[in-house]
Parts: structure tokens; C-alpha cells; sequence
């Protein structure tokens, strides 16, 4: 794990003891909700999401046994259970739409995301977290929609993820809106996940974070013969999707430096800092990329509309478990069969998501208008920001930092006010602000921009 060096409040640590330490403080709440997470529960789910055979997005629709829309309905009733544990607050619905033909749409179908909402406390707080998984599955042909298409890995593991974390979180309050997903159409396009983000966007939700599960039960490497069960990979782009043909956001990210600060890329720091915090024996990797050579996910359409997302994935991939039909050729058994799961390491990446969806939505809002002041040629560093606009109030501030080619922030610094100044160089570090509440909870950290 990355540990900061921290230089805290008195709520956190008395310095007069130690000048520099390490720690970990961890929310008892948040605690409670990781360790409530099940194994057995996430494989009985993903072990049902196989019994129906199919959920090609192009399969039967009618049957009440197998298919997508017995599997649909199956995940909806579900997260309707889930509900009844949440006082109301807790809604589910199918988000249907018409995907019209395309290469991989035979021809114009209704298709169906499954959408639970459990909405926030905090009427002031318009913020919106989003985990998924995909619930289609596909063989070698992905035009065949009546094979034998278990997707036990591919993506019932996400699937299930999202679901197990709908039960856990259904029984608590948070001041900002979680939405647990389970989307279709992925192997056909990423027309599920496309679908919502566009309607977020035409529809205004803040959403503040995604964070996509995609082929995250596997610990066997096909070629490599590695097995990990401690270490899952983040991907995050750097060059922001929203800034192709936008040539000012291209010159500001040329001057600031900052390529690898995109808000995924502060998403995906602040998972490997919190995940860590609360799951043992799991190191989180963060890969800077979008997705893996010659593959994509569903939080590239929400990339796309200029939200911030990540995708969870296993470290290394047995290819021979996907999209494969179910065989055995000169003695190789191939398909993405349920027994090949390790629901051990399923049950890290759900605590692993719930401990970033919790810590985010119980922190303050970030930080606005954040910015680096450059008025002047001087070798320390001036920020000031705007407190957040809606939620609860901080009761201060993270300022972040580290060495230019670092991965991770190093350093943290609390204050109470909105403005900063530090005795290190703006042209020798990189920097950024977050909000914390009284408990610990910090926001995404924002990297400033520069301003005179």
C-alpha cells in the first residue's frame, strides 16, 4: 500500500508526539459495510445469472426460466428486495429503450438496464455515484444468442458486484444518491451503458464518479500461469475523451502538465488510497489507459459524455473463459463456466467498491474553483478554491502533493480556510485540493487550474 505522510488536524493526530507517521483510520461504519459483504452470497447470484442458459441481449425475452429477460427480471426483483430494507429510499426500475440496427443489432430492439436508486438524505446534495456490471453474455460468435452462454466471469461477476453491494448499502443512509446498475448490450456495443449516460447527461444528473466492474473474478492467467488473488487492475484515461477536437482543453492540459491528472486519473488515486484503507490483502494497480488492447467497457460512453469513470478488471485474464462456447478441444476445456470463479477474490472487488462508494458519498462536495495563482515568479505555491456549493460544509480542506513523476499523491496538508500557501515550487510539484469532513471523509481531489 501507499502510505501518505500526513500532516493532520487534532481530530486525527497529535504532532507534538510525532512529526511524521503513518496511518490508517478507517470509518466503523464504512468497516461494518466491507466486512457485511458475501462470498456465498455474490456466487449464489452469479451462479443463478448462468442457470439462465442465455442473456445474450439478442435471446428470448418471453420465457420466465432462460434468456436476457428472464435474467432481467430475475436482477430486478432482487434489487426490489434489496428496497424493502431501505425505508423508501431505495427505488427500481428498468430503463428501456430502442437500440435501432446496427452491426451487431440485427435489427431495432427493446432492451432493458436494470436501475436501482437509492437516493440520498441530503436534499441539498445533487451528487450521484454509479457502480455496474453487465448482465449480457456472449459465445465465439457474438451474432449466436442461443448457445450455451454462461458468463459466469463476463460479466455475472460484475453483475453481482453491483448486486451484493445493492443489499449491503440498501439498509444505510448516505447524503449523496448511489445508483447500483446492471446494464445490457455491452458485448453488442456498450448500447446499455450508452443509453444511461446519454440520458444523464440530456437530463442534467451530477454524477460524480462511475465505476464500471467487467471481468473481476478470475485470479488464473491463461499464458502467464500467474495466480493473483491480491492485486485488481483500475483503468483510467489521461487525455480526458470530452477534449478530442477541443483545442483549448488540449493547450491547458500541454501547459499545466497535466495529462495524468484528468478527474479519472483522481478517481483512480483515491481508490487505491481508500480500498486499501479497508480491504486486506489488496493491492489496487493503477493502469493509465482506457481499457486493454482491443476491448472496451461501459465507462467509456460515460467518458464520452464528460463524466468521471473508471473500470475494475482481474490482473491477469484467462482468455480461454471468454467469450468462448461452452467445449473441449485436444483436451482443453474452454467457456466461462462458474467454476472457474473465485469468489474469494469477488468478494475483494465488492469491498473494494464499497468502501469508495461509501467514503465518497458521506464526504463534502468537492472543492470549486480551484486554482494555482501564477502571477508572480516565486518558488513556493499559492492556491485558493471556493467551498462547495451544495451539501453539507467541510470542516477543512486536503491540500495534496507530490514529485512531478510520482503516481501517487505523497503529502497531505489540513486548513480550515480556502486559500494555501506552500513553501514548495508550483513548477517543481504537482498539487490539488479535496474536501474532509469532520470524520475523515474526503471528496475527489481536484487539480487546480492556473490562474493570474
Amino acid at each position: 500500500m501507499k502510505y501518505f505522510k500526513f500532516i493532520l488536524p487534532l481530530f486525527f493526530l497529535s504532532l507534538s508526539a510525532v512529526a511524521q507517521t503513518t496511518i490508517i483510520k478507517q470509518d466503523a461504519a464504512i468497516k461494518e459495510m466491507v466486512d457485511e459483504v458475501s462470498s456465498k452470497n455474490i456466487e449464489a447470484n452469479i451462479r443463478k445469472l448462468v442457470s439462465f442458459k442465455s442473456r445474450h441481449t439478442l435471446s428470448d425475452t418471453t420465457s420466465k426460466t432462460t434468456g436476457s429477460g428472464a435474467a432481467r427480471n430475475w436482477i430486478k426483483s432482487e434489487y426490489e428486495k434489496y428496497a424493502k430494507e431501505s425505508g423508501g429510499r431505495m427505488t427500481v426500475q428498468f430503463d428501456t429503450f430502442t437500440q435501432p440496427k446496427s452491426a451487431r443489432i440485427v435489427q431495432p430492439t427493446h432492451l432493458k438496464n436494470v436501475l436501482a436508486t437509492l437516493k440520498g438524505t441530503d436534499p441539498t446534495d445533487t451528487r450521484i455515484y454509479v457502480v455496474s456490471g453487465h448482465y449480457d453474455s456472449r459465445v465465439n460468435d457474438v451474432m449466436d444468442p442461443n448457445s450455451v452462454e454462461p458468463g459466469a466471469n463476463d460479466d455475472a461477476s460484475g453483475t453481482a458486484v453491483s448486486m451484493e453491494l445493492a443489499r449491503v448499502m440498501a439498509k444505510r443512509s448516505f447524503p449523496a444518491t448511489i445508483i447500483f446498475m446492471a446494464v445490457v448490450g455491452e458485448e453488442q456495443g456498450l448500447n446499455g451503458s450508452a443509453n444511461v449516460a446519454k440520458r444523464a447527461k440530456a437530463e442534467n444528473w451530477n454524477i460524480d464518479a462511475m465505476l464500471n466492474n467487467d471481468i473481476v473474478g478470475n485470479t488464473h492467467g491463461m499464458d502467464n500461469d500467474l495466480k493473483d488473488n491480491t492485486h485488481v487492475r483500475v483503468f483510467s484515461e489521461g487525455v480526458p475523451s470530452t477534449a478530442t477536437g477541443n483545442a483549448k482543453m488540449i493547450a491547458g492540459l500541454i501547459g499545466n502538465g497535466g495529462e495524468d491528472d484528468s478527474p479519472s486519473r483522481e478517481l483512480a488515486r483515491y481508490i487505491k488510497e481508500t480500498a486499501e484503507r479497508y480491504v486486506d490483502q489488496l493491492d489496487v494497480k493503477l493502469i493509465y489507459r482506457r481499457d486493454r488492447y482491443l476491448r472496451g467497457g461501459d465507462h467509456t460512453p460515460f467518458l464520452q459524455q464528460g463524466f468521471t469513470a473508471v473500470r475494475f478488471t482481474e490482473m491477469n485474464e484467462d482468455f480461454n473463459r471468454q467469450h468462448q462456447s461452452v467445449r473441449t478441444e485436444k483436451g482443453v476445456d474452454y467457456g466461462d463456466l462458474p467454476d472457474f470463479v473465485d469468489y474469494n477474490y469477488v468478494q475483494k472487488v465488492a469491498r473494494m467498491n464499497l468502501s469508495v462508494l461509501a467514503n465518497l458519498a458521506l464526504a463534502p462536495a468537492e472543492p470549486q474553483n480551484v486554482v494555482v495563482l501564477t502571477s508572480g515568479l516565486t518558488n513556493n505555491t499559492d492556491l485558493k478554491w471556493d467551498a462547495p456549493k451544495e451539501g453539507k460544509k467541510p470542516a477543512g480542506y486536503y491540500i495534496l502533493m507530490r514529485e512531478t513523476t510520482s503516481p501517487y499523491w505523497e503529502k497531505k496538508y489540513y486548513v480550515t480556510g480556502n486559500t494555501a500557501k506552500l513553501d514548495y515550487s508550483k513548477d517543481n510539484y504537482f498539487f490539488a485540493v479535496q474536501s474532509v469532513d469532520a470524520d475523515g471523509h474526503e471528496s475527489l481531489p481536484i487539480f487546480p487550474k492556473p490562474a493570474r
